[in-house]
Protein backbone atom coordinates (compact mmCIF):
# COMPACT_ATOMS: atom_id res chain seq x y z
CA UNK A 1 0.00 0.00 0.00
CA UNK A 2 2.90 2.55 0.77
CA UNK A 3 4.87 1.25 -2.83
CA UNK A 4 1.37 2.06 -4.21
CA UNK A 5 0.81 5.64 -2.72
CA UNK A 6 3.94 7.03 -5.01
CA UNK A 7 3.34 8.61 -7.94
CA UNK A 8 2.70 6.51 -11.75
CA UNK A 9 2.80 3.51 -9.01
CA UNK A 10 0.00 1.26 -9.95
CA UNK A 11 -1.07 -2.41 -9.59
CA UNK A 12 -3.42 -4.29 -11.70
CA UNK A 13 -5.74 -7.50 -11.35
CA UNK A 14 -6.19 -9.92 -14.00
CA UNK A 15 -9.99 -8.99 -14.56
CA UNK A 16 -8.94 -5.34 -14.72
CA UNK A 17 -9.91 -3.71 -17.95
CA UNK A 18 -6.43 -1.96 -18.05
CA UNK A 19 -4.66 -4.88 -17.84
CA UNK A 20 -3.05 -6.01 -21.36
CA UNK A 21 -5.39 -8.33 -23.62
CA UNK A 22 -2.37 -9.90 -25.04
CA UNK A 23 -1.25 -11.02 -21.92
CA UNK A 24 -4.37 -12.48 -21.46
CA UNK A 25 -3.97 -15.03 -24.10
CA UNK A 26 -1.19 -17.32 -22.52
CA UNK A 27 -2.02 -19.87 -20.39
CA UNK A 28 -0.37 -19.00 -17.39
CA UNK A 29 -0.57 -14.71 -17.35
CA UNK A 30 0.18 -12.96 -14.04
CA UNK A 31 -2.59 -12.42 -11.70
CA UNK A 32 -1.50 -9.55 -10.49
CA UNK A 33 0.95 -6.45 -12.35
CA UNK A 34 2.85 -3.70 -10.92
CA UNK A 35 3.62 -0.86 -12.98
CA UNK A 36 5.71 1.84 -12.97
CA UNK A 37 4.90 4.63 -15.54
CA UNK A 38 2.07 4.44 -18.36
CA UNK A 39 -0.05 2.01 -18.04
CA UNK A 40 -1.60 2.61 -20.89
CA UNK A 41 1.47 1.44 -22.68
CA UNK A 42 0.99 -1.95 -22.11
CA UNK A 43 -2.42 -2.12 -24.38
CA UNK A 44 -0.37 -0.95 -27.54
CA UNK A 45 1.58 -3.35 -29.97
CA UNK A 46 4.78 -4.42 -28.86
CA UNK A 47 7.88 -5.67 -30.39
CA UNK A 48 10.44 -7.53 -27.92
CA UNK A 49 13.49 -7.40 -28.62
CA UNK A 50 16.07 -10.10 -27.00
CA UNK A 51 19.78 -11.77 -27.09
CA UNK A 52 23.03 -12.14 -25.54
CA UNK A 53 24.06 -10.43 -22.41
CA UNK A 54 27.19 -10.18 -23.50
CA UNK A 55 26.83 -8.98 -27.05
CA UNK A 56 29.46 -7.98 -29.63
CA UNK A 57 29.96 -4.56 -30.40
CA UNK A 58 27.87 -5.06 -33.61
CA UNK A 59 24.75 -6.62 -31.82
CA UNK A 60 24.26 -3.79 -29.15
CA UNK A 61 24.43 -1.34 -32.04
CA UNK A 62 21.91 -3.46 -34.77
CA UNK A 63 19.85 -3.92 -31.66
CA UNK A 64 19.81 -0.02 -31.19
CA UNK A 65 19.45 0.67 -34.56
CA UNK A 66 16.56 -1.84 -34.62
CA UNK A 67 14.73 -0.96 -31.77
CA UNK A 68 14.96 2.86 -32.59
CA UNK A 69 13.51 2.18 -36.54
CA UNK A 70 10.51 0.00 -35.04
CA UNK A 71 9.38 2.36 -32.20
CA UNK A 72 9.80 5.34 -34.64
CA UNK A 73 7.25 3.01 -36.62
CA UNK A 74 4.71 3.51 -33.98
CA UNK A 75 5.80 -0.06 -31.93
CA UNK A 76 6.59 -0.47 -28.01
CA UNK A 77 10.06 -2.14 -27.90
CA UNK A 78 9.40 -4.56 -24.74
CA UNK A 79 12.70 -6.60 -23.51
CA UNK A 80 14.00 -7.29 -20.08
CA UNK A 81 16.41 -4.64 -18.82
CA UNK A 82 19.14 -6.65 -18.62
CA UNK A 83 22.97 -6.22 -19.51
CA UNK A 84 23.34 -6.43 -23.06
CA UNK A 85 20.90 -6.59 -25.96
CA UNK A 86 17.97 -5.82 -23.78
CA UNK A 87 19.51 -2.38 -22.47
CA UNK A 88 20.62 -1.70 -26.10
CA UNK A 89 17.03 -2.36 -27.23
CA UNK A 90 15.71 0.12 -25.00
CA UNK A 91 18.59 3.02 -25.17
CA UNK A 92 17.15 2.52 -29.22
CA UNK A 93 13.36 3.11 -28.30
CA UNK A 94 14.48 6.01 -26.14
CA UNK A 95 16.07 7.52 -28.68
CA UNK A 96 13.35 7.65 -30.84
CA UNK A 97 9.87 8.30 -29.69
CA UNK A 98 10.52 6.42 -25.89
CA UNK A 99 7.61 3.76 -26.48
CA UNK A 100 9.26 1.17 -24.30
CA UNK A 101 8.90 -1.14 -21.63
CA UNK A 102 11.04 -3.01 -18.74
CA UNK A 103 9.71 -6.39 -17.47
CA UNK A 104 12.20 -6.91 -14.89
CA UNK A 105 12.65 -9.92 -12.55
CA UNK A 106 12.04 -7.84 -9.23
CA UNK A 107 10.10 -5.81 -7.64
CA UNK A 108 10.65 -3.07 -8.80
CA UNK A 109 11.32 -1.36 -5.62
CA UNK A 110 14.56 -2.64 -6.60
CA UNK A 111 16.90 -2.12 -9.61
CA UNK A 112 18.73 -5.05 -11.11
CA UNK A 113 21.12 -4.67 -12.52
CA UNK A 114 21.93 -1.66 -10.46
CA UNK A 115 23.94 -0.13 -12.96
CA UNK A 116 20.90 0.10 -14.95
CA UNK A 117 19.40 2.30 -12.39
CA UNK A 118 19.22 5.95 -14.14
CA UNK A 119 18.42 3.61 -17.27
CA UNK A 120 15.20 2.36 -15.75
CA UNK A 121 14.43 5.98 -14.93
CA UNK A 122 14.21 7.41 -18.16
CA UNK A 123 11.80 4.28 -19.18
CA UNK A 124 9.78 5.19 -16.56
CA UNK A 125 9.30 8.81 -17.50
CA UNK A 126 8.76 7.82 -20.50
CA UNK A 127 7.72 4.80 -20.97
CA UNK A 128 7.06 1.51 -17.79
CA UNK A 129 8.60 -0.70 -15.93
CA UNK A 130 6.13 -3.10 -14.97
CA UNK A 131 6.90 -6.98 -12.43
CA UNK A 132 4.73 -9.85 -11.41
CA UNK A 133 6.66 -9.75 -7.91
CA UNK A 134 5.83 -7.82 -5.14
CA UNK A 135 8.04 -4.63 -4.10
CA UNK A 136 10.42 -6.36 -1.55
CA UNK A 137 11.14 -9.08 -4.23
CA UNK A 138 15.17 -9.93 -4.67
CA UNK A 139 16.63 -10.85 -7.75
CA UNK A 140 16.94 -14.40 -7.64
CA UNK A 141 17.85 -17.10 -11.00
CA UNK A 142 14.39 -18.72 -11.06
CA UNK A 143 12.80 -15.24 -11.49
CA UNK A 144 14.30 -14.78 -15.00
CA UNK A 145 13.01 -17.76 -16.75
CA UNK A 146 8.97 -16.68 -15.51
CA UNK A 147 9.58 -12.87 -16.05
CA UNK A 148 10.76 -14.40 -20.08
CA UNK A 149 7.05 -15.48 -20.57
CA UNK A 150 5.74 -11.82 -20.00
CA UNK A 151 7.81 -10.29 -22.30
CA UNK A 152 6.89 -12.86 -25.38
CA UNK A 153 3.06 -12.84 -24.15
CA UNK A 154 3.00 -8.63 -24.48
CA UNK A 155 4.27 -8.82 -27.43
CA UNK A 156 2.88 -9.78 -31.07
CA UNK A 157 6.12 -10.66 -32.05
CA UNK A 158 10.05 -11.59 -31.35
CA UNK A 159 13.56 -10.52 -32.58
CA UNK A 160 16.32 -12.19 -31.47
CA UNK A 161 19.42 -10.36 -32.00
CA UNK A 162 22.65 -12.29 -30.90
CA UNK A 163 21.91 -15.47 -28.84
CA UNK A 164 24.55 -18.85 -28.11
CA UNK A 165 23.34 -22.30 -28.09
CA UNK A 166 22.66 -22.58 -24.51
CA UNK A 167 20.67 -18.94 -24.01
CA UNK A 168 17.87 -18.02 -22.02
CA UNK A 169 17.06 -15.46 -25.01
CA UNK A 170 15.91 -19.19 -26.74
CA UNK A 171 13.71 -20.21 -23.91
CA UNK A 172 11.94 -17.18 -24.58
CA UNK A 173 11.78 -17.60 -28.34
CA UNK A 174 10.39 -21.21 -27.56
CA UNK A 175 7.82 -19.37 -25.14
CA UNK A 176 6.81 -16.60 -28.14
CA UNK A 177 6.59 -19.81 -30.57
CA UNK A 178 4.09 -21.94 -27.70
CA UNK A 179 2.20 -18.57 -27.42
CA UNK A 180 1.66 -18.24 -31.61
CA UNK A 181 3.85 -14.96 -31.64
CA UNK A 182 6.14 -14.49 -34.63
CA UNK A 183 9.48 -15.50 -34.03
CA UNK A 184 12.50 -13.34 -35.82
CA UNK A 185 15.91 -13.97 -35.86
CA UNK A 186 19.36 -12.29 -37.04
CA UNK A 187 21.98 -14.51 -38.68
CA UNK A 188 25.48 -14.93 -38.34
CA UNK A 189 28.65 -16.08 -39.25
CA UNK A 190 28.79 -19.79 -38.02
CA UNK A 191 32.40 -18.95 -36.91
CA UNK A 192 30.49 -16.30 -34.64
CA UNK A 193 29.53 -18.57 -31.30
CA UNK A 194 27.03 -15.62 -30.60
CA UNK A 195 25.31 -16.20 -34.12
CA UNK A 196 24.93 -19.68 -33.19
CA UNK A 197 21.47 -19.50 -31.18
CA UNK A 198 19.59 -17.46 -33.75
CA UNK A 199 21.12 -19.66 -36.82
CA UNK A 200 19.16 -22.39 -35.32
CA UNK A 201 15.93 -20.75 -35.08
CA UNK A 202 15.81 -19.80 -38.26
CA UNK A 203 16.74 -23.54 -38.88
CA UNK A 204 13.65 -24.74 -36.69
CA UNK A 205 10.78 -22.11 -38.14
CA UNK A 206 12.06 -18.43 -37.33
CA UNK A 207 11.97 -15.87 -40.12
CA UNK A 208 15.68 -14.69 -40.83
CA UNK A 209 15.60 -10.74 -40.74
CA UNK A 210 18.02 -8.64 -42.39
CA UNK A 211 16.16 -5.33 -42.23
CA UNK A 212 13.42 -4.17 -40.11
CA UNK A 213 11.52 -4.14 -43.64
CA UNK A 214 11.35 -8.01 -43.15
CA UNK A 215 9.47 -7.18 -40.15
CA UNK A 216 6.90 -4.60 -41.00
CA UNK A 217 6.56 -6.42 -44.03
CA UNK A 218 5.28 -9.56 -41.89
CA UNK A 219 2.89 -7.46 -40.09
CA UNK A 220 1.51 -6.04 -43.32
CA UNK A 221 2.51 -2.32 -42.24
CA UNK A 222 5.35 -1.55 -44.06
CA UNK A 223 3.73 0.48 -46.94
CA UNK A 224 1.91 2.23 -43.85
CA UNK A 225 5.26 3.83 -42.91
CA UNK A 226 5.64 7.59 -43.57
CA UNK A 227 7.80 9.04 -45.73
CA UNK A 228 9.72 10.96 -43.09
CA UNK A 229 10.47 7.33 -41.51
CA UNK A 230 12.75 6.30 -44.58
CA UNK A 231 15.77 8.01 -43.63
CA UNK A 232 16.10 5.85 -40.42
CA UNK A 233 15.38 2.58 -42.37
CA UNK A 234 17.75 3.59 -45.28
CA UNK A 235 20.38 4.31 -42.05
CA UNK A 236 19.60 0.39 -40.74
CA UNK A 237 19.96 -1.04 -44.05
CA UNK A 238 23.24 0.48 -44.48
CA UNK A 239 24.40 -0.39 -40.57
CA UNK A 240 23.30 -4.31 -41.68
CA UNK A 241 25.39 -3.99 -45.25
CA UNK A 242 28.15 -3.36 -42.61
CA UNK A 243 27.39 -6.21 -40.56
CA UNK A 244 27.37 -8.40 -43.42
CA UNK A 245 30.67 -7.56 -44.18
CA UNK A 246 32.23 -7.85 -40.60
CA UNK A 247 30.12 -11.46 -40.54
CA UNK A 248 32.66 -12.16 -43.44
CA UNK A 249 35.90 -11.67 -41.22
CA UNK A 250 36.96 -14.07 -39.46
CA UNK A 251 39.37 -14.09 -35.65
CA UNK A 252 42.06 -15.24 -38.02
CA UNK A 253 43.34 -12.76 -40.57
CA UNK A 254 41.32 -12.41 -43.43
CA UNK A 255 42.31 -10.72 -46.83
CA UNK A 256 40.61 -7.66 -48.79
CA UNK A 257 40.41 -9.85 -51.96
CA UNK A 258 38.33 -12.85 -50.20
CA UNK A 259 36.20 -10.02 -49.51
CA UNK A 260 35.86 -9.11 -52.37
CA UNK A 261 34.81 -12.22 -53.80
CA UNK A 262 32.03 -13.06 -51.17
CA UNK A 263 30.36 -9.65 -51.34
CA UNK A 264 30.71 -8.88 -55.01
CA UNK A 265 31.20 -5.45 -53.86
CA UNK A 266 34.53 -3.01 -55.53
CA UNK A 267 37.86 -3.10 -53.96
CA UNK A 268 36.94 0.85 -52.90
CA UNK A 269 33.22 -0.07 -51.54
CA UNK A 270 34.62 -3.04 -49.16
CA UNK A 271 37.90 -0.62 -48.32
CA UNK A 272 35.78 2.26 -47.19
CA UNK A 273 33.19 0.29 -44.71
CA UNK A 274 36.72 -1.34 -43.84
CA UNK A 275 37.72 1.38 -42.77
CA UNK A 276 34.45 2.35 -41.03
CA UNK A 277 34.36 -0.77 -38.97
CA UNK A 278 38.04 -0.41 -37.74
CA UNK A 279 37.63 3.11 -36.57
CA UNK A 280 34.37 1.89 -34.78
CA UNK A 281 36.40 -0.71 -32.93
CA UNK A 282 34.83 -3.90 -34.65
CA UNK A 283 38.29 -5.07 -36.86
CA UNK A 284 41.87 -4.50 -36.36
CA UNK A 285 44.62 -4.43 -39.43
CA UNK A 286 47.32 -7.00 -39.68
CA UNK A 287 50.35 -7.17 -41.63
CA UNK A 288 50.09 -8.56 -45.15
CA UNK A 289 46.74 -6.19 -45.65
CA UNK A 290 44.41 -8.36 -43.50
CA UNK A 291 41.90 -7.68 -41.02
CA UNK A 292 40.65 -9.43 -37.58
CA UNK A 293 37.65 -9.42 -35.62
CA UNK A 294 37.92 -7.84 -32.40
Amino acid sequence: MNWLEQPDNHLLTIDDPAYPGQLLEIPDAPPLLFVRGSVELLSRPQIAIVGSRNPSSQGKRTARDFAETLATCGYVITSGLALGIDAASHIGALQSTGLTIAVAGTGLDRIYPARHRQLAMDIVERGAIISEFPPGTTARAGHFPRRNRIISGLSIGLLVVEAARQSGSLITARLSLEQNREVFAIPGSIHNPLARGCNALIREGAKLVETTRDILEEFGQYNQIHEQNETTLEQSMLDLEQQKLLNLIMYSPTSVDMLVNETGQSVEVISSMLLLLELQGYISSVAGGGYTRN
